[in-house]
């Protein structure tokens, strides 16, 4: 597929079929996407590719509000940061992340970002559970020094999303001269 095809094809998929997403296709994206750019060439993010639908279902809990769409996912990849490797750690696993999707749709695969960071499992309540503590529970392989930025939702779509609005103008691309 032509860069210009991913790029345009990539959207944020949240209904899949939940069939379980081949291995070698989460394989292939994940060795894409270490090839993302990152802070003075860190490389401080880690990929986890949970393929147990019982554990991707479960992470649709990780959150009361936009996490449900993993419960029908047929894979997730958990995006970690090593932020003993570099202050820019959040940042490295966003362009990781970002590589990452796009990917994913060269492989034929739709996704979606469901963010972790500093988020609780219960929106109305500072209380509750930390999400990222949540999916280490879920996911204990997952070494106790990486931190969690987002998990990735993966798997067929059960529909085509609309397609992206045309470029609205000049106003959201600008110039210094």
């Amino acid at each position: 597929m032509e860069f210009r095809d991913v790029i345009r094809k990539r959207r944020s998929t949240r209904r899949y079929t939940g069939k379980p997403v081949e291995r070698e296709k989460l394989q292939a994206a994940m060795e894409l996407a270490l090839l993302a750019p990152s802070s003075k060439n860190t490389r401080s993010t880690r990929l986890m590719a949970v393929t147990n639908l019982e554990k991707v279902h479960a992470l649709g809990r990780l959150r009361d509000w936009g996490s449900s769409l993993l419960e029908e996912a047929g894979a997730a990849i958990i995006i970690l940061g090593d932020k003993e490797a570099s202050p820019m750690w959040e940042i490295n696993a966003a362009l990781m992340a970002n590589t990452l999707q796009l990917a994913l749709v060269d492989e034929g695969l739709a996704s979606c970002w469901v963010h972790v960071g500093e988020y609780r499992t219960l929106q109305d309540d500072p209380e509750s559970q930390r999400s990222e503590d949540y999916v280490k529970e879920i996911v204990p392989e997952i070494p106790a020094e990486y931190r969690v930025l987002a998990v990735i939702s993966i798997g067929y779509a059960d529909y085509t999303p609309k397609p992206l609005p045309e470029y609205e103008g000049p106003e959201r691309i600008l110039f210094a001269e």
